[in-house]
């Protein structure tokens, strides 16, 4: 009996082993530790006004890399900036509020999963203007983008990522 009892417990160990490293496996491949929720989670909400082209297209953009965007129209983006802290250097024509955070202008979705994934304490990042060959802008990509944080007065608070 206890040779038996023996055999029976080791495979007990062996299975629950088996089924935690199984589970760690998925959950890193899911990014369901830290990271954020998969794409179709993370809801944007996009402020944009109803005649801007380029704010289209960088929804779609981002509809293409599977998150769940919201546009809500407006024709006084001022009110929206100053409500959000958008530092007037730093300001594009539309502005992004993803977990909190402001996402101001054409700014790469890489710049964005990363923001979400470090969760600095800032307002949040910015691409200045409307730079050629970013997401959403026609054109070719002819110099690296400067990535600029708003930290937590909303001044413009240095280069968070070069892309």
């Amino acid at each position: 009996m206890n040779k038996f009892f023996t055999i029976w417990l080791g495979v007990v160990i062996i299975i629950v082993i088996a089924l935690i490293f199984v589970s760690g496996n998925n959950q890193n491949e899911t990014g369901n530790n830290s990271a954020p929720a998969a794409n179709q989670q993370v809801a944007l909400t996009v402020y944009k006004s109803p005649s801007c082209g380029c704010c289209g297209e960088w929804v779609g953009y981002m509809k293409r890399r599977e998150y769940q965007v919201e546009v809500k129209d407006t024709t006084d983006m001022d009110s929206i900036k100053t409500k959000y802290s958008v530092p007037s250097a730093l300001a594009s024509c539309h502005t992004t509020i993803v977990n909190g955070y402001v996402v101001e202008g054409h700014v790469p979705v890489e710049a964005i999963e990363r923001l979400l994934l470090e969760q600095p304490k800032i307002i949040g990042i910015a691409l200045p203007g409307m730079p050629t060959g970013s997401p959403g802008m026609p054109g070719s990509k002819s110099s690296p983008f400067d990535i600029r944080m708003i930290d937590l007065v909303g001044q413009d608070a240095g280069t968070y990522l070069t892309t």
